[in-house]
């Protein structure tokens, strides 16, 4: 399934945030206030937990991230293999993406 399109080639399905997180927890399990300070605090990007949330959600339901068991009064969570397979498609379709505009640019 592909997180950023409707269908495997076009449209935006889930969009940033959820890319976002898939980003933040190739790193590793993370708790979902520490997927936000990561997504702030490294990537410039803020986030608030609403949106960070349904985000998760959508990922957990689509089997790009795992939902671990809770750790007190926190739920970590971890990227699937499926889920870095689809950080790979969209790096790779961005990277093609960024260089062709920094070539127009130049």
């Amino acid at each position: 399934m592909a997180i950023f399109s409707g269908k495997e080639e076009g449209g935006a399905k889930y969009g940033a945030p959820a890319m976002l997180v898939l980003i933040s927890l190739a790193e590793g399990e993370k708790h979902g206030y520490a997927v936000m300070q990561d997504i702030v605090g490294n990537m410039g990007v803020p986030i608030g937990p609403g949106t960070l949330y349904v985000a998760i959600g959508r990922l957990v339901r689509s089997g790009l991230v795992e939902a671990l068991p809770s750790e007190e009064r926190t739920r970590p969570y971890r990227i699937t293999e499926a889920g870095r397979q689809e950080v790979e498609r969209f790096l790779s379709t961005w990277s093609s993406i960024v260089r062709l505009g920094k070539e127009r640019m130049a």
